[in-house]
C-alpha cells in the first residue's frame, strides 16, 4: 500500500506529459508519487545504445521544437538541470533527385530566398502567424481555446483547417516550396487530402522560425532525466518498474491522473466509469504506426545536395505528389514502395551520440497500424537514393516494427505515436466529448496524455492542462 496522505497525488506513467503534470501538482504543494512502469522514465523521450556500445540513439522522439515552443516547458529551468540545446544551421533539408534541396531556416526571409517566385508568397503565409507566435503558441497546445484573441485565431484558422494539398496548391508553385510544406504536413500522420492538415505544416513551420528545431545534447533522454530531477527537487517520489494493472493498487490515492491510452485506462478501471463514457473511449481511433530504423554509420552520410549536411532533420519522399502518394497508401491499408520518410542526424551536429569518427542515423515512415512488415530494404533504398553510397556507410542497424513500438511503449498502441489519430474531429475533442476533455465522470481518475489536447509531441501541455483541470476540481 502507498501510505498516502489525503490531498496526495498519483500520476501513473512518466513520459514527457506525466512529468509535466507530475511538476505542476507538485508544484502547487501536493505530495506527488509518479508511477512508470518501465525501468527508466520519459515514455516517448528517451535514449539508448540500441544498436553498438557509443552509439546513443533516440527511441522515439529526437528533434524537439515542441519542447521549446511549449508555454508549460518554457516556465522551467532546464538549464539548471544540464539541458543543453543544439541547433544545426539549417533546420530542415528536403532534398531531390536533381542533387538539389528545399531549406527550412530560422529567418523567414532566408527561406523565402531561397524558394524562388514562391518566396514572397511563403512570407504573406508565415510572416503574420510568426507576428502572433505567443498568442499561437498557447491557443494552439491546449485544449479547444477560447477566442481570446479572434483576429489571431481567425488568421490561422483560414488556413490550417485546410487539405494542405489544397494549401500547397493554391499557395505554391514551384516544387522545392510544395515539397517543403508537403513534408511538414506529412507530419499529421493522414492523407494530406484530410481537412485540417494544413495546420501541421503551419506550425511546424512557424515553431521552426520562432524557437528552431533543436536536438538535446546526449540525447531526448537528457531532457526526460531533468523533468524528473525538477520533479523530485520539488519534492516528488518516482517509482519505476511500477506497472499499474487496476484501480486496487491505487486505493489510497485521492486523485489520480494517467498518462495512458484510452485503452489502457479501460483495462485499468474496467466498469467504473459509465457505460456511455466508455463507449466513446472504445471508439476512440488509433492513427497510422510507425516503422523506425537507427544505424550506426562509419561516416557521414554522404548525401548528393550539400543543405542536407547543414539540417539536424531531413524529410525524404521527392516532391509533393510522391508525399501524397505515400500518405494515402498508408491511409488505405498498404505500405508504400515509396515510403515517405522523417530523419534526424543527430549525431552530425552532437558529437556526443557517437564514436569519434562515426555518426548515427535515425529514421521512420508511416506504415498502417499494427504494421509488422519490414520496412528496411525501402526505407534504405529511398535514403539511398539521396545519398549514393550511404548503405556501404553502414557498421550496424537496429529496426523497430509498430509491434515492437507498443512492446516497448504500451502508449503506442500499434505503432501510433500521436496516442490517436490527428483527425479534425479528434484533434480537439480526444479523447471523448467532453467540456473538460482531462476529466473523467469519476472526480477522482483524469487523463494526461496525448490522447488528450494538444496531441502528440513533446510539449508536456497535456499533461499541464489536467493538472490545471484537477487543481481547479478541487478548488486551488
Amino acid at each position: 500500500m502507498m501510505a498516502n496522505r489525503p490531498d496526495d497525488a498519483v500520476v501513473v506513467g512518466a513520459g514527457p506529459n506525466g512529468l509535466a503534470a507530475a511538476i505542476t501538482m507538485a508544484q502547487a504543494r501536493r505530495r506527488v508519487l509518479l508511477l512508470e512502469g518501465s525501468d527508466t522514465i520519459g515514455g516517448g523521450c528517451r535514449s539508448a545504445e540500441l544498436t553498438l556500445p557509443g552509439f546513443m540513439h533516440d527511441i522515439c522522439s529526437a528533434i524537439q521544437p515542441l519542447a521549446l515552443a511549449s508555454p508549460f516547458f518554457r516556465t522551467l529551468p532546464l538549464d539548471d538541470y544540464g539541458v543543453e540545446w543544439v541547433h544545426s544551421p539549417a533546420l530542415l533539408a528536403h532534398p531531390f533527385d536533381d542533387g538539389t534541396a528545399a531549406v527550412l531556416l530560422r529567418s523567414i526571409s532566408e527561406t523565402a530566398d531561397r524558394l524562388g517566385a514562391d518566396g514572397p508568397a511563403y512570407v504573406g503565409l508565415m510572416q503574420p502567424l510568426l507576428d502572433d507566435f505567443e498568442i499561437l503558441a498557447n491557443a494552439l497546445l491546449g485544449p479547444l481555446p477560447m477566442p481570446r484573441h479572434p483576429v489571431a485565431l481567425a488568421r490561422f484558422g483560414l488556413h490550417a483547417l485546410r487539405s494542405a494539398s489544397g494549401l500547397t496548391r493554391s499557395h505554391f508553385q514551384g516544387k522545392p516550396a510544395r515539397a517543403l510544406f508537403a513534408g511538414m504536413a506529412a507530419h499529421s500522420m493522414l492523407a494530406l487530402d484530410r481537412a485540417a492538415t494544413a495546420a501541421f505544416g503551419l506550425m511546424l513551420g512557424l515553431f521552426g522560425h520562432a524557437v528552431g528545431w533543436p536536438v538535446v545534447r546526449g540525447g531526448s533522454q537528457q531532457f526526460a532525466d531533468a523533468l524528473g530531477a525538477i520533479f523530485r527537487d520539488l519534492g516528488g517520489e518516482i517509482r519505476t518498474g511500477s506497472p499499474v494493472a487496476s484501480l486496487a493498487a491505487l486505493a489510497e490515492a485521492q486523485e489520480v491522473l494517467f498518462d495512458l491510452t484510452p485503452r489502457q485506462l479501460l483495462e485499468i478501471t474496467g466498469d467504473v466509469l459509465p457505460w456511455s463514457y466508455r463507449r466513446q473511449l472504445r471508439h476512440y481511433r488509433q492513427g497510422p504506426g510507425v516503422f523506425k530504423l537507427d544505424w550506426a554509420l562509419d561516416g557521414p552520410v554522404p548525401w548528393s545536395a550539400a543543405e542536407c549536411r547543414e539540417a539536424a532533420t531531413l524529410h525524404l519522399g521527392g516532391t509533393l505528389e510522391e508525399i501524397e502518394r505515400s500518405e494515402q497508401q498508408v491511409a488505405r491499408g498498404e505500405h508504400p514502395e515509396r515510403p515517405f520518410l522523417i530523419a534526424a542526424q543527430q549525431s552530425l551536429f552532437d558529437p556526443t551520440r557517437a564514436p569519434a569518427g562515426k555518426q548515427t542515423l535515425w529514421a521512420y515512415c508511416h506504415v498502417p497500424n499494427g504494421s509488422t512488415v519490414d520496412m528496411t530494404e525501402r526505407i534504405e533504398a529511398q535514403i539511398e537514393r539521396f545519398a549514393p553510397g550511404f548503405s556501404a556507410r553502414i557498421i550496424a542497424r537496429s529496426a523497430l516494427n509498430s509491434a515492437a513500438l507498443e512492446a516497448h511503449n504500451p502508449n503506442y498502441v500499434g505503432g501510433d505515436i500521436n496516442g490517436g489519430a490527428q483527425s479534425l474531429r479528434q484533434l480537439f475533442t480526444r479523447p471523448a466529448v467532453r467540456l473538460d476533455p482531462y476529466s473523467t465522470p469519476d472526480r477522482r481518475l483524469y487523463l494526461c496524455s496525448s490522447s488528450t489536447p494538444p496531441g502528440g509531441g513533446v510539449h508536456g501541455m497535456s499533461g499541464y492542462h489536467a493538472a490545471r483541470s484537477m487543481l481547479r476540481r478541487s478548488g486551488e
